[in-house]
């Protein structure tokens, strides 16, 4: 079962701040990777990540070919941070949300330094619905059943 923890949400609420922006994975449809830094990644619910889309670039165009993402981040001088080399990996499936309700949570949910660089809210939501939590070593934290 996925229930992101308290300290999970703890160190990516801080991630932009810390200066370590989570690293997003993406795939085009035939399995070309590509990773983009994004501070905006926040814990939606408890089993669903998120983050504000304002470029429209390469990543987003990626997610509506293949759903299947990764959220990389890492932050080893946070001393609550327990995971090994202080790095977590999120999988799952990502959507973007273009208007409505979800749009306005992730919004809401986005730290004020990403929200100041869309003063005139014209991204997107990425909703990531998690299906596996891991270590850098693969050990694996969670699970969707």
């Amino acid at each position: 079962m996925i229930k992101i923890t308290p300290v999970m949400k703890e160190l990516l609420d801080k991630a932009l701040e810390d200066g370590t922006p989570c690293l997003i994975g993406t795939a085009s449809k035939d399995g070309h990777p590509q990773i983009s830094p994004k501070g905006s990644v926040a814990v939606y619910d408890d089993h669903t990540l998120c983050y504000w889309e304002r470029s429209h670039r390469t990543s987003q165009a990626r997610i509506d070919q293949n759903p299947n993402v990764m959220v990389y981040y890492r932050n080893p001088a946070r001393k609550e941070n327990p995971y090994r080399a202080g790095c977590i990996r999120f999988h799952g499936k990502a959507r973007i949300v273009t208007g409505g309700p979800e749009r306005d949570k992730a919004w809401d949910l986005t730290n004020h330094e990403e929200q100041s660089k869309d003063p005139e809210k014209k991204g997107a939501a990425v909703l990531i619905d998690l299906d596996l939590i891991e270590q850098i070593d693969s050990t694996v934290i969670m699970k969707r059943d």
